[in-house]
């Protein structure tokens, strides 16, 4: 026999789960949490002034309400002059846990998408240079593009494969997947000794270089080979 809690009667009504479609379906993908990982490629480590070589990875989070799907615009935020644009490889979790082991890792991936990191790159300065937390310059509104996920079963796990970001038709960012430097199962095993991984968290896996500003009016197009594609148009 089920047993069901009583409603609860809230002060205001909830808002919405963050979802995102997921291709070849009317199903929705719900949001948890959004961990980025910073660094994950050595060309753009050297570009932020830092060193390339392989330290323990770090992260940082942004809300899930800070998603906002391709195809729609990216409003410019306040209290800014700098925002840059960081396509990253997103990877979706179906399952959760604590201490996965790095060779079970992509059993818990749901499917993978294509993101940008949208960054107010001078208040993400500010905050570093006076060993501050990086939430102004990261977790803003709409900072968190996102594509509709692609499951593994149409896509596998990708490896490899071209990634590349254009702003108003000119390149921008170039790379590769092969060049992250923690892999996805390191990713996920790696965060899941810090915190408890639930399904629908989402991990934006880090940048290559070229990053740059963007302005009003500037048409933001990136896709990963094999994974997709995401454009959005700065207003």
């Amino acid at each position: 026999m089920n047993v069901h809690a009583p409603t609860k009667n809230y002060v205001f009504d909830p808002l919405p789960i963050p979802t995102l479609p997921v291709v070849g379906s009317s199903d929705l993908f719900p949001v948890h949490r959004i961990y980025c990982v910073g660094r994950n490629f050595a060309e753009h480590a050297i570009e932020m002034g830092h060193d390339p070589n392989r330290e323990p990875p770090f992260f940082f989070q942004k809300n899930p309400d800070t998603l906002v799907l391709s195809g729609q615009d990216f409003p410019y935020p306040a209290q800014t002059s700098d925002v840059h644009h960081e396509i990253e490889l997103v990877v979706a979790l179906s399952k959760g846990g604590v201490d996965i082991a790095v060779e079970d890792a992509l059993d818990h991936v749901y499917g993978y998408a294509v993101g940008l990191d949208m960054t107010r790159r001078d208040l993400q300065g500010v905050a570093k240079k006076m060993g501050r937390p990086w939430e102004t310059g990261k977790a803003f509104e709409a900072s968190a593009p996102c594509s509709a996920i692609v499951p593994v079963s149409q896509v596998g796990h990708p490896t490899d494969g071209a990634v590349w970001v254009k702003v108003n038709g000119e390149m921008r960012q170039t790379g590769d997947l092969n060049q992250m430097i923690w892999k996805v199962p390191e990713m996920i095993s790696y965060l899941s000794g810090l915190f408890t991984l639930q399904p629908g968290d989402l991990i934006y896996a880090g940048t290559p270089s070229g990053v740059g500003a963007v302005v009003r009016g500037d048409k933001i197009h990136g896709k990963i080979e094999g994974v997709g594609e995401i454009s959005t148009l700065v207003v």
